[in-house]
């Protein structure tokens, strides 16, 4: 399957967080069909009683726009990329997700941050639109991409899945993206207390189960300013309005909405920049109360020109 990525080839969008600058790294947009798949509770009318989402992250029909990317930033002299989306040339029972063929990696690298270089990478949970690009192609055989970066994940997601009993499906996943990069010893499993623990200086991940038992946030700080990676905790702004939507793939779908609830409640006011993980573009935004919830006010990102 051939895709191409979610956005133009002249510009990587991009964030700045005090001294740190985050690159939105394309995969490819999902199709129209995936928003209600996933959140099936985000009915039209639901949607259509948000009229903040529109243009950005609904069209006029309800439809939920719904995006594949990383981020890649550089904290403390540590190159991060922010999980590793679907990857090349997968064999997926989704088919939007099936074979893919897109330039992820050429943009990555055009933003700075070619495989070779980048020293961690983050997994906030192991489903396989976070984790494809953990490995490529290489002699017949999946191999990390990046070969020099400690992959980091936390211990309760790990363990969680060696005990699941996965459908073939995830057992292929498992094969292509996961167990590569353990088999190279490059995965470190973190325990992640309720407060949340430093992976490295500026960067905190935060415990935000539910989606998965594991399942991480990740928390960037730099001279004073902060920002947050949702991972799937929150999949689409509309649930910033109606956090008791949850998606269809929740494995514990209560303690994903207090996950929800909890994070958003802490962003509300404040000055963190919140970015999704699959939101469209602009991707980022505040939180703010609205009505009986909540909603996103965008945050542009500015548009840093390809090398």
């Amino acid at each position: 399957m051939s895709t191409a990525p979610a956005t133009d080839q002249h510009a990587v969008p991009c964030w700045t967080v005090g001294d740190v600058t985050v690159h939105r790294i394309d995969e490819v947009a999902l199709p129209a069909a995936t928003g209600s798949w996933l959140l099936p509770g985000a009915t039209r009318d639901l949607v259509a009683g948000q009229p903040w989402l529109r243009p950005h992250f609904a069209d006029d029909e309800g439809t939920l726009r719904i995006d594949s990317h990383s981020f890649a930033f550089t904290v403390g002299g540590t190159r991060v990329l922010v999980d590793t989306g679907i990857g090349n040339g997968k064999e997926r029972a989704n088919p939007a997700w099936h074979d893919l063929r897109t330039d992820f990696l050429q943009r990555l690298t055009d933003a700075g941050f070619p495989p070779d270089s980048v020293d961690l990478v983050i997994l906030t949970h192991l489903h396989a639109d976070h984790v494809g690009w953990n490995t490529r192609q290489g002699d017949g055989e999946w191999v990390p991409t990046f070969p020099n970066a400690r992959y980091l994940t936390s211990r309760t997601e790990r363990e969680f899945w060696a005990g699941y009993d996965m459908e073939e499906a995830r057992r292929q996943m498992f094969r292509d993206s996961v167990h590569p990069v353990e088999e190279a010893g490059l995965l470190d499993l973190v325990d992640v207390p309720a407060e949340g623990v430093e992976a490295v200086p500026g960067l905190r991940l935060i415990p935000t189960p539910g989606h998965t038992p594991g399942h991480i946030a990740v928390e960037l700080t730099s001279r004073g300013r902060t920002a947050l990676i949702t991972g799937d905790c929150v999949h689409h702004p509309v649930q910033l309005a109606h956090p008791s939507v949850g998606a269809c793939v929740d494995i514990d779908p209560e303690r994903s909405e207090a996950s929800r609830r909890d994070l958003l409640a802490s962003l509300a006011g404040t000055d963190t920049l919140v970015l999704g993980t699959h939101f469209a573009p602009p991707t980022a935004g505040r939180v703010v109360t609205h009505a009986d919830g909540y909603r996103l006010l965008p945050v542009p990102a500015a548009s840093a020109r390809l090398r």
